[in-house]
């Protein structure tokens, strides 16, 4: 078992380069404005809705299902050796992610097609999230970004053989899964639904946890109507068309002044407010 596991680490994919474009990018609390957008159009993939369908606890632990996903996510990034284990752990976990979709088709959650799209969609909602929450890429920026996106796929077990190895092989199999796979699934509408039965947020200083508990009736819905702008914002036009989402002339003005907030405050927070536990950790001690 040791020699198996000393094999592993020495094959194991490097993390993306310190100093990279997701080394700025995932860390900073923005990239919690775009999670939503990537995660519906995860799930409005019918095998991928299966999945989290049958599988997920969002419905019964959403608070604890996104802090652990938001984890993950960092530690692929800003991990170091943790991060290809993060990788293999996630594997473990979906082996047994198996059922039947809602057409009647069988899904398990590591087939390629399937897993490789859940990763895919990290990349066009950076992209097109960028352009409202920070300084639009340049198109040097842009190929770096999804070289590094490769190699984050590599660190999650993904094969260059099941992954465009380009940004001019990606935006064609891009459009392909929109056209042909993406509907508006049943998790789809519940994430993007107005009214959930979401549970009171159990996370955060106990102070917290009891201001939310009592405010919560008055919370909760205003919430789930910021969180459906957000993702159907942050969503590229092409996947909100595929979905079957509006988007109204008016909703984007207003996404654009608040971008545009959004790109004068948090620039010149300070680095413990701005980045996220585990990148703020990284990001010190590559200075060091």
């Amino acid at each position: 078992m040791m020699i198996n596991t000393m094999i592993a680490v020495k094959n194991d994919p490097n993390p993306p380069p310190v100093g990279g474009v997701l080394w700025s990018l995932a860390g900073d609390i923005r990239m919690l404005l775009t999670l939503p957008a990537a995660l519906a159009m995860q799930v409005a993939h019918p095998a991928v809705g299966a999945g989290v369908d049958d599988h997920s606890v969002f419905r019964t632990d959403p608070w604890g299902r996104g802090e652990r996903s938001l984890t993950s996510l960092q530690l692929w990034v800003y991990g170091g050796e943790e991060a290809a284990a993060e990788g293999r752990r996630l594997r473990a976990l979906h082996k047994t992610i198996q059922g039947t979709d809602a057409h009647g088709r069988a899904y398990h959650a590591l087939t390629p097609a399937y897993y490789s799209w859940v990763h895919a969609t990290g990349y066009p909602v950076f992209r097109h999230a960028q352009q409202y929450l920070g300084r639009p890429f340049t198109e040097a920026q842009e190929r770096a970004l999804y070289a590094e996106w490769l190699q984050v796929g590599r660190i999650l077990g993904i094969h260059d053989r099941d992954m465009p190895q380009t940004i001019e092989e990606f935006w064609p199999y891009y459009q392909k899964v929109l056209d042909n796979e993406l509907e508006e699934t049943a998790v789809v509408k519940e994430l993007l639904a107005t009214d959930p039965q979401l549970p009171v947020p159990d996370r955060g200083p106990r102070w917290l946890r009891l201001l939310l508990r009592l405010t919560w009736p008055w919370l909760c819905p205003r919430f789930a109507r910021t969180r459906r702008f957000l993702t159907v914002g942050l969503m590229p036009p092409e996947a909100r068309q595929a979905i079957g989402l509006e988007w109204t002339d008016a909703q984007e003005r207003t996404l654009r002044r608040l971008g545009r907030v959004v790109r004068a405050v948090v620039p010149v927070l300070p680095e413990r407010l701005r980045f996220m536990p585990i990148a703020r950790r990284a990001r010190q001690a590559a200075r060091r």
